[in-house]
């Protein structure tokens, strides 16, 4: 590409709206359009941008995000039919900073990229956003997030066991497991099991682990609590509904983890990589590795795989 054949069109990505800088081969600011983050925006960019097009040229734009707030926008102008590159934030914040007076703002951000795309444009990659490595992302953040709600719902329910039952560490291996959860929830606090008779407790048990759970894991439960003392405080009602509630989040996000678990699956055998054919690798890890790499194929080779950092 002769870079006297372009304009240069740098981008500055915001999640509500994009500032867009028009610069032209030798560096020399045109314009400056700001528009809404909204797809009846874009047709308004480009209706600007041709405001600066004479003969022979051709308009190049830049973003530096085309998986996130500039999705929307890359896709639309490579629908469009223009050449639309991706310049990593690294290349931009180097440009920035090789300025002994260094600015910030959505103008000069966007001239930064501009500039970048007149010095790197035979280097810079073209922009693909992908539809399904980004769907696959969207699916692995969902899922980080369900976890990590998963964990802070445990912990707070660990405070909670800890007012009722001091000794309900030794009650069962896991405190969430299924027949841990269906414990806390028919019995919150130690009144409740008032009346129970060990056979009783027993019962439920087994229904609850599915015939997992003995005679003895019951004898050993009626005789912590009893070990344990009296607990019971004002507004009893209020702190089991407490651990319920916390019981029934739980169980709630376990499903939804598996459901994410279950899509995703289906999601990345569409690229047929098989990736959890191989030792160690199962559906949550190699989701993971896509998320974080996206379209495999844009690397030449394994070298430059191995070298990439997202």
């Amino acid at each position: 590409m002769k870079r006297d054949k372009h304009i240069y069109i740098g981008l500055d990505l915001h999640k509500f709206q994009h500032t867009a800088v028009i610069v032209d081969c030798w560096f020399e600011k045109l314009g400056e359009k700001t528009i809404q983050n909204k797809p009846t925006a874009f047709p308004i960019l480009l209706e600007y941008v041709n405001k600066y097009l004479t003969e022979g040229l051709t308009p190049v734009f830049g973003l530096e995000d085309v998986g996130g707030y500039g999705r929307d926008l890359a896709l639309y102008l490579i629908e469009q039919g223009y050449i639309v590159k991706f310049v990593n934030s690294s290349l931009s914040n180097a440009e920035r900073n090789s300025y002994a007076m260094t600015e910030k703002n959505d103008s000069w951000d966007a001239q930064c990229v501009a500039d970048v795309l007149i010095r790197k444009l035979p280097y810079l990659p073209d922009a693909t956003p992908s539809d399904i490595h980004w769907i696959i992302a969207q699916l692995v953040g969902r899922r980080n997030a369900l976890v990590k709600a998963q964990t802070a719902l445990k912990n707070q329910l660990h405070m909670q066991l800890n007012y009722h039952y001091p000794s309900y560490k030794d009650f069962f291996s896991e405190v969430d497991g299924i027949t841990a959860l269906a414990f806390w929830e028919s019995y919150p606090s130690p009144s409740h099991l008032k009346g129970v008779t060990m056979e009783g407790l027993r019962t439920f048990l087994l229904e609850a682990s599915n015939n997992a759970c003995s005679t003895r894991k019951a004898e050993k439960i009626l005789s912590l609590v009893q070990a344990d003392g009296e607990v019971k405080r004002e507004y009893q009602t209020s702190r089991d509904f407490i651990i319920q509630s916390m019981v029934r989040n739980i169980s709630y996000t376990k499903q939804e983890i598996k459901k994410m678990d279950k899509e995703l699956k289906v999601t990345i055998q569409k690229l047929g990589m098989q990736l959890e054919t191989m030792p160690g690798i199962d559906t949550v890890t190699s989701s993971a590795l896509i998320a974080e790499i996206g379209d495999v194929y844009r690397f030449t080779n394994s070298d430059k795989l191995a070298r990439y950092q997202a």
